[in-house]
């Protein structure tokens, strides 16, 4: 064997650098479980905060000492085979910066015009249903209000000098536009990253997805979704604003009240907008106010205000309020009053001078009875602060100076600390000494009133802060202001039993995997399985060496990608064994067997793993999430197998052949030895039978899917929420649906046992449209209300959730469906250029759609039998999957044809084509078998989330060796040329 030193180097070194990556992980799990033990009470439980104390205690001390290089805990983690979300619990969120407000800002004055406002509601609708970017959208429909070449009306104005003009054509407008919320997308992405950095997340992963506004962020671990929520999604516009006396505003207050009573007075039938929000009454006997100096709540008299005195004078404004020393609202009030401040009428009356900003917390007196303040500040006549947040030069945190709670600490730059020192004394030599509030995002932090001027440029945010909220605060303002904001639009919460399950299940599926295909190939091949075993547990070896060092993120269906490897893996060592089986039964000797075997076996061995890694990576340039953490583990594990098997194997079973009889290795058993023999099954006279069975699968398959409504997809491709449930009692899925009707508002809901039958999962389009974090709660909320109204005497627990926007799932869906289009017409071009035959190409083609279909057509009958399994990403991954395997064989058996077509011109191509199948059939039904070995594992085992992914493997697998067989082989036949046709003739009359 040539080149055999370089093998077994090249084995060596690789196999310890795999086994040093891998070694991190078992330190990283050892510090750990000591974390553990430490934290651990004496009743059993975890104390979370000591375990992160620990972990924190030696972040930076050496952990691991490898042959005198000393590694840190911080340092053994970056190196460590990380877990993914599912595995281990966390937090998966995707942001999208919007646009809105950068045309809005780019726009100027001008974003108040009729034609910007309504173009902006047009792209909006348009967005909902298109792939185009959202300024695209704007684009277009502003051209069609306005007509072409009028953008720069809007944009050319001071903002945006030397950029845009007067001059400018709509292409040119576009062009700046487009780059500066590309700018915006990349200081967000800057921004947010150095936020995660400082949040203490342990191996956080934070990418821009590039083509769109959005950003990725994954944060194992995390157990407080609502604070990552606050972290990402704070644009940090921090204002320091004089608050106004309440006697300065009481003639506006008063004319907001007057303008209410006469509206209702004047339509008190109508149920008009308007007036709706001047219908509620509540008790007005006492009343609380907030003491403008230190927030401590107290209850005061009502007001006593003429308006007050005679309640019929009274609109909601009045009666929620005391306006004696504050606006002090109960929290149930608010949005009342936010329908209110937002009338045309009203605002007209507020002003340019005045902005009304809520309270960022309510004080809880009278039991559970919440209050907020409602805090009046002035603006100048531009709508800016009297001072910006862009003069903090640096930010800390810590105790606060009476004890009791937490602050933030800001310093000023000189010019900042000078405006500050005016606005201070001004404040505190007034009368009735003015109160100043710190605005964070729109919300009141403190409002201090000040005593004494402040000369040096310190201040500090208090508001009775835990821990965690002034780190986050400190670390928002640090990292500085979003240049727009962002939303969320997709988030998946796992929770760690979740996780905790997940592994269980995908080392359950592994190893058992393992084990069964060991077995198996030892049964068939005897010592030749030994050695391929061999083989198999280097691939496992080396896959797991490099997913580590290359910082890659282990998944549960990474975990279904090995585990599906080690079946397809096995397929190279079935080839390679079967021909040194042909060559030993032609006569050959043991060494000449083996040298012919792996020759002759390299090319069907090289195009097969060629087409699956082909497929990997188109899976991976255009899958997200799950489906890129499988494709990697896929295309590394394919890889590491083409190694195995064609270069340790045979230098193995060279060795052992070296210098020893013809009988030193067997590769058949008692099981094996006659199996397959002289085969001649006439496969290619069935072909029409197989067609019209093919044909009919697909069309009860298609009318099924029509009468159901389409493909029942899941929240990845339609967008909505999705949460599992964990009841302590069992449920009955379709009574809880019937519970969960009313509070989603009669909107689709679908409950799914998952699992066991006290665990479901709940997915919901209620409120699909609406992406805000208002919606989260308000869905979340009913799904509460609604169990807990089902299940009275019974616990319950959100384990984890998933939000997919309407939108995005569009993206996934159309990206999905790119991904198997790219996949079908690369293996296409690719069996053309190698094989020289279209019709080849086409028979395998024709045969990797019939076996998508026939998948999705297999769902649609079983949903008759209420068996439902949605199609989502992984549903998608396991079809590419069926491709790539699909594929494998069909090439196996191209290549033999194409060996055949050389070696014989005495065989028809119905006769040649049927050897070929023959010929191949030991090596297809011992790969057929072992690959479904392995996915029925994966089923069995694999857990509820893979359930869909490998019943779908199931179903592929089978009818990828049927297709193979019965579709893409004898296509060939049909698809002849006319001079294929009289050769065939000459041939059978010579017979």
């Amino acid at each position: 064997m040539r080149n055999k030193n370089l093998i077994i180097a090249l084995t060596v070194i690789v196999t310890a650098l795999c086994f040093f990556y891998i070694s991190f992980t078992f330190v990283a799990r050892g510090v750990e479980k000591d974390a553990v033990d430490a934290a651990t009470t004496a009743d059993g439980k975890v104390d979370i905060q000591k375990k992160q104390a620990y972990m924190d205690s030696i972040y930076n001390e050496p952990v691991y000492n490898f042959l005198g290089a000393k590694y840190t805990y911080k340092e053994v983690k970056s190196l460590e085979l990380a877990l993914g979300l599912d595995l281990q619990g966390g937090m998966h969120v995707v942001l999208e910066v919007s646009p809105v407000e950068i045309l809005q800002a780019m726009a100027g004055s001008n974003a108040e015009s009729a034609d910007f406002k309504k173009a902006i509601e047009l792209a909006k609708e348009k967005q909902r249903n298109s792939q185009g970017t959202f300024q695209q959208a704007f684009f277009d429909s502003y051209r069609s209000i306005a007509g072409a070449n009028n953008l720069s009306k809007i944009f050319a104005n001071a903002t945006n000098k030397g950029k845009i003009d007067i001059r400018s054509t709509d292409k040119d407008v576009e062009k700046v536009i487009n780059e500066e919320i590309d700018l915006s997308v990349e200081r967000s992405f800057n921004i947010l990253r150095n936020r995660i950095d400082k949040f203490g997340a342990i191996q956080p992963n934070i990418q821009r997805i590039r083509g769109t506004g959005r950003i990725l962020v994954e944060l194992p671990g995390v157990e407080n979704p609502q604070r990552v929520r606050n972290l990402l999604q704070g644009t940090a516009k921090l204002e320091f604003m004089e608050v106004y006396q309440i006697y300065e505003i009481a003639e506006k207050t008063n004319r907001i009240n007057d303008y209410l009573i006469n509206l209702a007075e004047e339509k008190k039938t109508s149920s008009a907008s308007d007036t709706s929000v001047a219908v509620t009454t509540t008790d007005n006997s006492s009343l609380l106010v907030t003491n403008s100096a230190d927030k401590d709540a107290a209850t005061v008299k009502a007001d006593t205000s003429a308006a007050a005195k005679d309640t019929s004078k009274v609109s909601d404004f009045y009666r929620l309020i005391q306006a004696q020393g504050g606006l002090i609202y109960k929290t149930t009030d608010t949005s009342i009053i936010n329908k209110i401040l937002a009338l045309d009428r009203v605002k007209s009356i507020i002003g340019n001078d005045l902005r009304f900003v809520w309270d960022r917390k309510a004080n809880v007196v009278d039991g559970d009875v919440g209050y907020i303040e409602l805090v009046p500040v002035k603006v100048g006549r531009d709508g800016k602060a009297a001072l910006a947040g862009d003069v903090i030069t640096n930010v800390g945190y810590g105790l606060s100076s009476d004890g009791k709670g937490y602050e933030v600490s800001m310093q000023m730059s000189p010019a900042g600390a000078k405006s500050w020192r005016k606005i201070t004394k001004a404040a505190s030599q007034e009368q009735n000494k003015r109160r100043i509030a710190i605005v964070l995002d729109n919300s009141v932090y403190s409002a201090p009133t000040v005593q004494v001027e402040i000369p040096n440029g310190s201040s500090s945010i208090s508001g009775n802060f835990t821990l965690d909220e002034s780190k986050d605060l400190a670390n928002i303002l640090k990292a500085g202001k979003l240049p727009a904001p962002v939303r969320i639009v997709e988030e998946v919460i796992v929770g760690p039993t979740l996780g905790q399950e997940a592994i269980m299940d995908g080392l359950v599926s592994m190893f058992a995997g393992i084990a069964i295909v060991i077995l198996l190939l030892i049964m068939y091949y005897s010592k030749g399985g030994m050695v391929a075993n061999i083989a198999l547990v280097f691939n496992i070896i080396f896959t797991l060496g490099f997913l580590a060092s290359l910082n890659s993120v282990l998944t549960l269906p990474g975990i279904a990608g090995i585990v599906l490897t080690i079946g397809m893996s096995v397929d190279a060592n079935v080839l390679i064994m079967e021909r040194i089986k042909e060559e030993l039964a032609n006569g050959k000797s043991l060494l000449t067997a083996i040298e012919l075997g792996y020759d002759k076996a390299f090319s069907s061995i090289f195009d097969s793993n060629l087409t699956t890694i082909l497929t990997g990576v188109i899976l991976f340039f255009l899958g997200e999430g799950p489906v890129k953490g499988f494709a990697t583990t896929l295309v590394l594990g394919v890889l590491c197998s083409f190694f195995t098997a064609v270069y340790i194997t045979k230098l193995i079973l060279l060795w052992m052949a070296k210098n020893k009889s013809d009988n030193a290795i067997s590769f058949d058993t008692f099981i094996s030895k006659n199996a397959f023999k002289n085969l001649n099954f006439d496969f290619i006279s069935k072909r029409k039978i197989a067609y019209v069975f093919s044909s009919a699968i697909l069309i009860i398959g298609l009318v099924l899917t029509i009468i159901q409504g389409g493909l029942n997809l899941g929240v990845d491709f339609k967008g909505g929420r999705s949460y599992i449930v964990e009841f302590k009692n069992p449920v009955v899925a379709s009574d809880l649906r019937d519970g969960l009707n009313d509070y989603f508002e009669g909107n689709g809901t679908e409950v799914k046992t998952y699992g066991s039958d006290s665990k479901v999962k709940i997915t919901t389009s209620y409120l699909v449209e609406d992406e805000s974090a208002d919606a989260d709660k308000k869905v979340e909320a009913a799904l509460v209300k609604g169990a807990e109204n089902y299940a009275k005497n019974s616990e319950f627990k959100i384990l984890s959730s998933s939000k997919v926007g309407a939108t995005v799932a569009d993206d996934i869906k159309n990206a999905s469906w790119k991904a198997m289009l790219a996949s079908l017409i690369g293996i296409f071009l690719y069996i053309f250029l190698r094989f020289k035959k279209w019709q080849l190409s086409l028979g395998g083609v024709v045969a990797l759609f019939h076996d998508t279909l026939v998948v999705l057509a297999i769902f649609a009958i079983l949903r008759v039998f209420n068996i439902d399994f949605e199609i989502d990403q992984v549903i998608v991954a396991a079809l590419l999957t069926i491709i790539g395997f699909s594929i494998n064989d069909t090439v196996v058996i191209f290549d033999r044809v194409r060996e055949f077509d050389k070696e014989s011109s005495k065989l028809d191509m119905a006769s040649m084509l049927n050897a070929s199948i023959n010929s191949t059939l030991s090596r297809t039904i011992m790969t057929t078998v072992i690959v479904l070995v392995s996915v029925l594992i994966l089923f069995i085992f694999g857990g509820e989330t893979l359930r869909g992914f490998s019943f779908a493997l199931l179903i592929g697998v089978v009818f990828g060796s049927y297709s193979t067989i019965f579709i893409a082989v004898p296509m060939l036949l049909d698809l002849r040329s006319k001079a294929e046709k009289e050769a065939d003739d000459k041939i059978l009359a010579g017979k």
